[in-house]
């Protein structure tokens, strides 16, 4: 995280933290913080492999199948130091007060349920724990925040009716999107379409990942049968025009993680991630930082990452900055006063 803060103002140029802006793409487990990782593993005795600790952050790639159960093993490790109802007030407490303190005005974290359900009394017990962990978050912290929550494609699609029945009783009262994550090359898109349903059918923004270890042609599939508002990654769309054209049409936002993106060994380096050539073809993209325990970078660091990688100048960071927030599902009294702002922090 030291990286993030050493970039944010290169030169004296202005400070990406105080750059207000949204954050559409962070997962529950992986947010935690580093060191909150590390003290909960000690207290019950966890051991955590050398690449969550000395090699931390771990080095990681997933463009294959073992690759991405390597990682998805990281992140089961992880998740398992979350044992008590303070643990999940804590993990969401600090999420907040890392993203306040990068600038975010409004905070929309992902759950699956189901990986906590069994330590937590069911699905429905684990989503009412954290629904109100993040109303105390927001008193604490003063930062607004929703909840996505979101199916695993690894698992058969009636779960994912289960999570979509279970979030639709909860629009309007803290949750206010449905999800599908884990690896975009298992499963089929289609067959997880009822469940979007559901959730739509409630006023639910539909916000699958597309796009990111599979190329253009899983993002039409998921425009056909998902209909999403905004889709996580779908950086692969770039390859295709025909396909940014259908993007950029049905108005779809992109959650752009330039950081997992190279972990994950999607893109080599910073500088291949496609997002100005997403942009200058009309899509709406909001950065991400996905998972910052294992990509080690949080969400002023992917502006910085732009920055210093890619020449973006101040006027297209604070652009990306209102994409962020005209895509997200902020209410009015958050999103006006923040497009507002980020035109205050260019005048400065």
């Amino acid at each position: 995280m030291g990286t993030d803060r050493a970039q944010d103002r290169p030169n004296g140029a202005r400070s990406l933290t105080a750059l207000p802006k949204a954050h559409l793409h962070l997962h529950f487990t992986g947010s935690m913080r580093h060191g909150t990782l590390l003290e909960l593993a000690e207290r019950d005795g966890v051991r955590l492999p050398p690449s969550l600790v000395e090699e931390w952050p771990p080095q990681l790639a997933a463009t294959d199948e073992k690759g991405w159960f390597r990682f998805q093993r990281l992140y089961d490790v992880a998740r398992s130091v979350l044992r008590t109802e303070p643990d999940v007030r804590r993990l969401v407490r600090e999420a907040a007060e890392d993203d306040l303190a990068d600038g975010a005005v409004w905070t929309e974290i992902q759950v699956d349920p189901s990986g906590y359900g069994g330590r937590f009394g069911g699905i429905t017990a684990f989503t009412d724990l954290v629904l109100d962990a993040v109303r105390d978050a927001e008193r604490t912290t003063g930062l607004r925040m929703g909840v996505v929550v979101a199916a695993n494609r690894t698992r058969h699609p009636l779960d994912a009716r289960t999570l979509a029945r279970l979030a639709a009783q909860y629009a309007g009262r803290g949750v206010l999107g449905f999800g599908l994550s884990n690896d975009e090359r298992r499963g089929t898109t289609e067959d997880f379409a009822p469940a979007f349903a559901i959730a739509s059918r409630a006023g639910l923004a539909s916000v699958p990942h597309g796009g990111e270890l599979l190329g253009p042609a899983h993002v039409t599939q998921c425009l056909d049968h998902l209909h999403p508002d905004r889709l996580g990654h779908g950086v692969r769309s770039s390859e295709d025009p025909r396909v940014l054209d259908r993007v950029a049409a049905a108005g779809v936002a992109l959650e752009v993680c330039p950081s997992s993106n190279v972990a994950l060994g999607v893109y080599r380096t910073i500088d291949e991630v496609p997002v100005r050539t997403l942009v200058e073809h009309g899509v709406q993209v909001a950065l991400g930082a996905d998972d910052p325990l294992l990509f080690g970078s949080r969400l002023a660091g992917q502006y910085a990452l732009l920055r210093a990688a890619q020449d973006f100048s101040d006027d297209e960071l604070a652009e990306l900055a209102r994409m962020s927030l005209r895509a997200s599902r902020a209410p009015q009294d958050v999103r006006e006063p923040a497009l507002s702002a980020v035109d205050e922090w260019l005048r400065s």
